[in-house]
């Protein structure tokens, strides 16, 4: 593992480059590559509310059994500056939110911008604000079941509405906080779905400090929940297992992994105080298992807290053009 230091950040690479992954999941089955059209119903999802009239940022809110909200869950789709011109087949980024924020988050931190006249679409759908990208263990207020709305649905959906790769080779998932534990936790359960994986300042270890991130998400989970718990207590040990990253690490093989981390929380912002610390040492163990396994990744640690990092965004984007299938 090399250490460099570009401009005040340690950029920490294990050895090897990237490996070639097969193509996996569903086969290299190609969306229509028609011109640009209006949405429909599908896998579950009925349309509510719609605003198509916007070049690149197209926003839909569903109704679907999975997610008792009323309104339902909502998405925003971020098209390449051409789509409705080219007729090219695009890759997609999956980029999940952190927690108390929502699918319109990254568009207030300028992803319009991190994205301008590159070849991908970027999908930034709700995942409750402290949903977990899980399906709970029990819920007091209605089903949310966000694991299944995005895998079982979204993705289905947006393959069958935009001209997308609809295979392994043709998308990544990344997120912030939360939204990285999310990521992580996708591209590992469903193997054959994501070819680059990203956490920006996203939880890699969950058992780790006596569970620490499990009682978290465990607390803040109830609060969508009205009391009832993402893992329950006790826990749901199978659960847990299948959803931490370090006790899943050959489901990481030949995958692009970006990790971002923080090492210097502000002293006066209690919230990076508690957490980045923690996902500062679940990341570093994830890491050291990786290079055991002899899998490849890329880690940055930079100053600073629990936040989103737009110059580590935008070399994440650039390195998931540059993994994924071209348009």
């Amino acid at each position: 593992m090399s250490v460099q230091h570009p401009s005040r950040r340690t950029l920490l690479k294990s050895a090897g480059g990237l490996s070639a992954a097969a193509a996996l999941g569903f086969g290299g089955l190609l969306a229509s590559a028609s011109t640009a059209r209006a949405a429909d119903d599908g896998f579950g999802l009925r349309i509510v509310d719609r605003n198509e009239s916007d070049p690149r940022m197209w926003y839909y809110r569903f109704q679907t059994a999975e997610i008792g909200w009323n309104p339902g869950p909502a998405v925003n789709v971020l098209l390449p500056d051409d789509y409705h011109t080219s007729g090219r087949t695009y890759p997609v980024l999956y980029l999940l939110h952190g927690g108390m924020q929502d699918f319109i988050t990254f568009d207030t931190l300028h992803v319009r911008d991190w994205t301008a006249g590159k070849p991908l679409i970027v999908v930034m759908p709700d995942g409750g604000h402290t949903g977990w990208y899980s399906n709970p263990v029990s819920s007091l207020v209605g089903p949310r079941n966000w694991e299944s709305f995005h895998l079982n649905q979204l993705v289905k959906w947006i393959d069958a509405n935009f001209r997308t790769y609809a295979e392994f080779n043709g998308r990544a998932v990344s997120g912030f906080s939360m939204g990285g534990f999310g990521a992580l936790k996708y591209a590992a359960k469903y193997y054959g779905h994501f070819a680059s994986v990203s956490a920006h300042s996203g939880p890699a270890s969950l058992r780790r400090d006596g569970g620490l991130v499990v009682h978290w998400a465990n607390a803040t989970s109830a609060l969508d929940l009205g009391g009832g718990m993402v893992y329950g207590v006790p826990w749901d040990e199978a659960r847990v297992t299948a959803d931490n990253p370090v006790q899943n690490i050959e489901r990481y093989r030949d995958k692009r992994i970006f990790l971002v981390a923080g090492t210097s929380p502000d002293p006066v912002d209690w919230f990076s105080q508690v957490n980045e610390p923690q996902v500062l040492a679940g990341q570093r163990e994830f890491r050291s298992l990786l290079d055991g396994a002899h899998i490849p990744y890329e880690a940055h640690e930079e100053p600073g807290g629990h936040i989103v990092r737009p110059d580590m965004m935008i070399r994440d984007i650039d390195g998931i053009i540059d993994r994924l299938r071209k348009a």
